[in-house]
């Protein structure tokens, strides 16, 4: 079966939607998909490499770190995730396991790169919605209930030297993530960043956000960011 992708094929072109099959309600890959595969990029080659991508949904950076060379295990919560995902790489021709499942699930596993692409925008119910679209982008009040799960689960998931790159909104808080990597012993950085359009998930809050405070009157971008750390 052909891949999707040629080895020299540009991340846009692989990360577009129109590329990867998805069920109704799965997250389809935007800018934090395309930014957080740019950094996988730069982490050079992953042949060999034992990869974890934590909440998958359609595959798209499961399908690229495979591509890349990698030994693939994509996890999700949602099952039609992990059909679509399973999907798109039986299209792709490439070595991706994707399972239903939670990080505690994978205890006594040890990754060499794990990949996260969580949940991370502020809204205004205190508990994230446990099915549905917006699944996939609502993380509580503070846009921080994944990510902390991750900064928790992740180190013992990672061999020595093993890499997380995690991309958020700097709405839920870099340099909270990145205190709460470095007191797990982590050594960690901002890989890259982006501004962006609000799009229509934070459009549709913008009057609860500025109550909040956590953006201002005429703010009309969002940051992204790539978290980079690296157990040592």
């Amino acid at each position: 079966m052909a891949r999707l992708l040629s080895p020299d094929a540009p991340l846009a072109r692989f990360t577009a939607v129109d590329r990867l099959w998805r069920l109704p309600g799965v997250y389809a890959p935007q800018h934090d998909t395309r930014l957080l595969a740019a950094a996988l990029r730069h982490e050079g080659s992953l042949t060999g490499l034992d990869v974890l991508d934590i909440g998958t949904g359609s595959g798209a950076l499961a399908l690229y770190a495979a591509h890349l060379g990698a030994h693939v295990t994509a996890l999700d919560v949602s099952r039609r995730a992990v059909w679509s995902t399973r999907i798109n790489a039986r299209r792709a021709d490439l070595p991706v396991t994707a399972r239903r499942g939670r990080v505690e699930d994978l205890a006594g596993r040890r990754f060499d790169l794990i990949l996260s692409n969580p949940p991370y925008v502020p809204a205004p119910r205190r508990r994230p919605p446990t099915g549905g679209a917006a699944r996939a982008w609502d993380a509580g009040v503070d846009g921080r209930h994944v990510l902390d799960q991750l900064g928790r689960a992740a180190p013992a998931l990672l061999g020595p030297h093993g890499v997380l790159l995690l991309v958020h909104s700097a709405l839920s808080g870099t340099d909270a993530t990145l205190d709460m990597l470095e007191a797990a012993g982590m050594r960690t950085k901002v890989a890259d960043r982006e501004l962006i359009p609000y799009g229509p998930v934070l459009r549709s809050r913008l009057g609860w956000l500025r109550a909040r405070g956590l953006v201002g009157p005429d703010e009309t971008m969002e940051e992204l960011v790539v978290i980079r750390a690296e157990r040592v």
